[in-house]
Order: structure tokens, then sequence, then C-alpha cells
């Protein structure tokens, strides 16, 4: 028997096989495209609200950090580039995400076990269910940042983008800064801590290190798995698609800006600005019921 979801939703049940592949992007693109103010500004703004308060002990245990609402909030803030990309996803695609997803378990548990390479730290928070002391939604939380900063370096560097040696490092650097804006942040709200001499608000140049290798391998996958000309005209019709960085940007700019961690307030910043430049920073600036 169908689940009342179901069987109550809009679409009789027996049309569900019809709708089709298209028929269910089309309807995503509808559904990000009417809510991306509540996706983009209401749920980032209202979820580093949440997270303050459970770091300074200002909500009840059960919502303190509670791991489903952070693994609901990150989901819902990443439908826009799920939209954006579903589209262009094919055997190949599929693979090349595949394997950077394996190679994030992969290297997270190592990381978990040995240190290396981004060394030595545990998790203070649960993110979700966790196997091995490596989130199972790890997915969700590192391959956003590849593919956000991938997109948003292709706009930025125009007709430069097709030199391989210029995209390539380019976009790798580019993760390696939005880790200086998230892990200050993570490590300032108790998410994870590290061991030993730290060198950037509570976080080890080892880590970043780290990332730099995790960041050119996810970037040269990614590089080889989608088609770029693809991914520049999906850009062009999808005005949505980067709305994930305007939740990037607001969140942890935020997170940051509240313990006075100012360097990565102002590479926060940063993204912002290249948003507006590439014309991407165009929320709504009110909600649509309004």
């Amino acid at each position: 028997m169908a689940p009342d979801w179901v069987t109550g939703s809009s679409v009789p049940l027996d049309r569900f096989a019809d709708i089709g592949r298209d028929g269910i992007e089309t309807r995503l693109d509808g559904l990000v495209d009417r809510n991306r103010f509540t996706i983009a500004v209401v749920f980032p703004v209202t979820g580093a609200a949440l997270l303050l308060a459970s770091a300074w002990e200002w909500l009840p245990s059960p919502l303190a950090f509670n791991p489903f609402l952070i693994l609901v909030g990150v989901c819902v803030m990443r439908l826009p580039l799920i939209a954006g990309l579903a589209p262009l996803v094919d055997r190949k695609t599929a693979a090349g995400i595949g394997l950077v997803t394996a190679y994030a378990y992969g290297i997270e548990f190592v990381g978990v076990t040995t240190g290396e390479p981004y060394g030595p730290f545990e998790y203070g928070v649960s993110l979700g269910p966790m196997v091995e002391s490596v989130p199972v939604g790890l997915p969700v939380f590192f391959l956003p940042l590849v593919l956000n900063s991938y997109l948003l370096c292709l706009l930025l560097l125009g007709q430069r983008a097709r030199r391989w040696w210029v995209r390539v490092p380019v976009v790798a650097a580019t993760v390696v800064a939005v880790d200086l804006v998230l892990d200050p942040g993570a490590v300032a709200l108790g998410f994870w801590r590290y061991f030993g001499e730290s060198a950037f608000y509570g976080v080890p140049w080892s880590n970043f290190q780290g990332w730099v290798l995790s960041a050119t391998v996810a970037v040269i996958v990614f590089d080889l798995a989608f088609d770029r000309e693809a991914l520049l005209a999906r850009l062009d019709g999808c005005p949505f698609m980067l709305d994930d960085m305007v939740s990037f940007v607001l969140l942890w700019g935020g997170v940051n800006a509240a313990f006075g961690n100012w360097i990565p307030v102002a590479i926060a910043a940063c993204f912002g600005g290249g948003l507006v430049v590439t014309d991407r920073f165009d929320v709504p600036t009110r909600p649509r019921w309004v």
C-alpha cells in the first residue's frame, strides 16, 4: 500500500512512472525557483542562528546541534545546485561523482584514524549518522563546495577557463579558500577540533595542505566528468544555480563574524563579491508571500 503522502499528492500514483526524468527535473526547477528566498536566505540565516545558539548553550539539548536538523538544513540549501546540475548528469558524470564520493569517504576515514593528511582531529558534534567516525552524509557536505567553486570560477575566468592549466589550479585554490572560511567557523562552533599547534583560528596549516590534495583530486575528476560547454549553457539559463554559494556566504560569514574571525569573514565577502560580479547574487530581496 502506498504511503499517504503519495496517494494524497496532486499527481495520481499511476502517473508517477509517466512523469519521467524531464518531468522530475522541471518540477524540481520550479520548486527551487518559487522558493529561492527561503532556500538561499532564510535557511542559512536561521541555521547560523541555531548553530550559534547551540554553541553558546542557549538551546535545550534536544535542539542543540540536532544532527537531523543539521543534515536536513544542508540538504535544503543544496537543492539549487542539485536542480541545476541534474539535467547534465549522464553515466560519465555519475561515475565521476561516484569516484569523488568514494575518495571523500576514504580520505576522511584515513584522516580520522591516522591524522593524515589534515592533521589529527576528532568530531565534536554528530553531523547526522556516523560510521567509523565518518559522517554518512559527507558527500553532501564536501562535493557541493567543490562544484560551487568550479561553477563560480568558470564564470569569473571567462575565456581563460578554456585552458585546463589555468582552470584546474584556480578552482583548486578557490576550494581551499572556501575551507579558509569553513574550518575556522566549524572549529569555533565545536563541530570538530584539531590536536597540536594551531595556526589559523584554531586550524593547523596541515589541514589546508590536506585540502590542497583533496581539492586537486576532486577538481580534476569533475573537470573530466562534466561537459564544460553544457555547464556554461545551463549556468546561463538557470539563475539559481549558484544560490548554494549565496547560502555559504551568509551562513559561514555570519558564524565567523559572531566569533570575530575577521579574515574568514573577509574571504566570505570576496565570494559574495564574485557572486555580484557574475550577476549571481540575485536572490529576491523579500519573501514571495510579502
